[in-house]
């Protein structure tokens, strides 16, 4: 019974902890909605070629009606971006973001596997369901490309930014939005922290 009072006794002062619940959600929102942002405004600027590669079927995702797709897609970006920020129509938004990424996995990512960056040693590049070769023979060509930067390059400058990797494209990201869109859309904007949630009070009280 000791055990069980102790463990009551710590549920409760974990429970003190509720009064902040809407900080988890806040900090979600803070860093998905500028990716997301970001992402809509890329496709505005260049919303001729995102047509073109939606519509392609030789080389881009060969996608009907290509024109509707891109609005569509800049818009829940874009909208849904800006949304999520503020934490207004939190879970409405999340649902069409959710969709893109999805499409955006299915149609782009899926066939390059998992990591978004290339890493043979990864456990989640060799042997995995979404094993890729191209992630396998990634090691040697990066090895390869930093060989000759060494010998007719500035690799100390060239380098100075930070590593050189190999993109490798994979779903990594696109799932990790889809979670943390799944996450809003279940908990809403957050208490406290969101206009949903003093839209909800003045609209109940």
């Amino acid at each position: 019974m000791d055990i069980v009072n102790t463990g009551k006794k710590l549920h409760q002062a974990l429970n003190v902890t509720n009064v902040a619940e809407g900080l988890a959600p806040l900090l979600i929102r803070l860093y998905l909605a500028p990716v997301l942002i970001q992402a809509g405004w890329n496709k505005a600027n260049s919303f001729d070629s995102v047509v073109q590669w939606f519509g392609n079927s030789e080389w881009g995702l060969g996608m009907p009606f290509p024109e509707l797709m891109a609005f569509l897609a800049i818009a829940a970006e874009l909208v849904g971006g800006v949304l999520i920020l503020v934490g207004l129509a939190t879970r409405w938004a999340s649902i069409p973001l959710m969709i893109t990424m999805v499409v955006a996995a299915v149609t782009v990512h899926w066939q390059n596997g998992w990591p978004a960056i290339a890493d043979a040693s990864s456990w989640l590049a060799d042997g995995t369901i979404l094993h890729n070769e191209q992630v396998m023979q990634a090691q040697e060509k990066l090895a390869m490309a930093k060989d000759i930067l060494q010998e007719y390059g500035n690799y100390d400058w060239l380098t100075s930014s930070g590593n050189f990797v190999i993109l490798n494209n994979g779903i990594e990201f696109a799932a990790t939005y889809f979670i943390m869109l799944l996450s809003l859309f279940f908990t809403g904007g957050g208490r406290f922290t969101s206009v949903d949630y003093y839209l909800c009070r003045w609209l109940c009280r």
